[in-house]
């Protein structure tokens, strides 16, 4: 098997979109179509058919966990069986966990999400940094093992970020420092294709600070959230990527609920009515990407 790097970068270049669909589960906004708002049935009627409706399109989803474990060992469960679809579906799959600790404990969390039988597997997982470098080793060994990838929190894109990422450290932001230190996880992640399998997210909502990260990490994928219902503009969003032969490359811009939930969808009467609206949202998605790339490129 080819690295995550090598996975993701091939992917893009073949759809040609960095486009990431996030799975964030609001039962009020699924259409009724799919049943009654809440049951777990729901949940994976929507998000199947999500599935079907993305797969050949983009390169990979995003199940946010934290969305589906109010419903307990049951929507752990769906999410490992969503996963399950979508990499069966040749899609990609990076699982938004955050999850961060030492010892046996990261170790856990690793064979849980990484390992080669994991109940709940992905191709890459969110990691949390800021317990140190320690408790990023297990999550990086079963990366390297199991040829996966990992995405590690810089920058991230909620307004909060500044109140610990902005700190000064020595003269450069906290969130510099944390970049800094991810060099060696980058280089030893290395795959093919030039981009390593270490991944760190960068929200859309801080380009400059993007720009910066890609200097001091050539090499890392980012993960840039933030895009579209959190307001970042799509020139924004590729800032950190870099330009490929097929658009911007070098990560996944991640959007959820601006496709999951569109106005025109959320009126659907029909399954196949709701099938056109969300083609005609994810494509809408593609296109801004796709041209702000190019307008990029230009200038």
């Amino acid at each position: 098997m080819t690295t995550f790097g090598d996975r993701l970068t091939e992917q893009t270049r073949l759809y040609a979109t960095p486009l990431c669909v996030g799975f964030d589960p609001f039962p009020d906004l699924i259409p009724r179509i799919f049943g009654l708002p809440g049951e777990l049935q729901t949940l994976e009627r929507f998000f199947s058919a999500v599935i079907e409706e993305v797969s050949g399109k983009v390169p990979v989803v995003k199940p946010q966990i934290g969305l589906f474990e109010p419903w307990g060992a049951e929507g752990v469960a769906l999410t490992g069986r969503l996963s399950r679809l979508a990499r069966d579906q040749g899609i990609l799959v990076i699982l938004d966990a955050k999850r961060g600790d030492i010892g046996s404990t990261a170790d856990g969390y690793a064979r849980a999400f990484l390992g080669a039988n994991a109940p709940t597997p992905c191709d890459c997982l969110t990691v949390n940094p800021y317990l140190g470098l320690d408790s990023l080793q297990p999550f990086a060994a079963a990366a390297k093992a199991e040829d996966k990838g990992i995405a590690v929190l810089v920058r991230t894109s909620n307004p909060g970020a500044k109140d610990f990422q902005d700190l000064d450290c020595s003269g450069q932001p906290l969130w510099v420092r944390v970049g800094e230190q991810l060099v060696g996880l980058q280089n030893n992640l290395m795959g093919q294709s030039g981009f390593s399998s270490l991944m760190v997210v960068c929200g859309a909502t801080w380009p400059s600070e993007a720009v910066k990260l890609r200097h001091i990490l050539p090499n890392a994928l980012f993960l840039v959230p933030g895009y579209g219902a959190q307001g970042g503009a799509a020139k924004d969003a590729l800032a950190g990527l870099v330009p490929g032969p097929n658009g911007h490359e070098g990560g996944a811009v991640s959007s959820s609920r601006a496709i999951l939930y569109s106005k025109k969808a959320a009126e659907a009467q029909t399954l196949a009515a709701w099938r056109l609206a969300f083609q005609d949202t994810l494509a809408a998605s593609i296109h801004e990407l796709r041209a702000a790339s190019t307008s990029v490129v230009e200038a």
